[in-house]
């Protein structure tokens, strides 16, 4: 069974899935806008994101902006877990992620890992960065 998160946005999708894609150097980013949805079908024909997705390594995380007349309502009470292979990556990450955001909890050697840290991004994501090890 997999879960896939999946993010919204007010208008800066395209803006964090780029961002996103960066950080976790994904090689299958892909993005629909509203105006390539057909006319006919009545919906808003903007340049916003309807739909995007990142991909690496087997997972998926995926995101839209709120469509036109949408209620958009911050993400809350939600955190993207994330689990790098090395103490390295994860804390590039998680410094990358926080720069611009807010630091919930810092990065650092906690007993159930050798490296753990929680973050608000720029764009509201709460994040969960930790690294994969059995040696904490």
């Amino acid at each position: 069974m997999t879960f896939i998160p999946y993010l919204y946005f007010d208008g800066t999708s395209e803006e964090a899935m780029d961002f996103y894609a960066e950080v976790f150097g994904a090689d299958d980013v892909v993005k629909m806008r509203f105006e390539d949805a057909p006319p006919e079908i009545g919906m808003e024909q903007s340049d916003k994101i309807m739909y995007s997705h990142i991909k690496k390594d087997g997972w998926t995380l995926m995101s839209n902006d709120m469509a036109e007349g949408m209620p958009y309502v911050p993400q809350a009470s939600v955190s993207v877990a994330h689990q790098a292979k090395t103490l390295d990556e994860a804390r590039t990450r998680f410094d990358t992620l926080s720069d611009g955001g807010v630091v919930i909890m810092p990065f650092e050697k906690q007993f159930f890992s050798a490296g753990f840290g929680m973050c608000k991004d720029k764009f509201g994501t709460q994040w969960m960065i930790m690294v994969a090890d059995t040696e904490a």
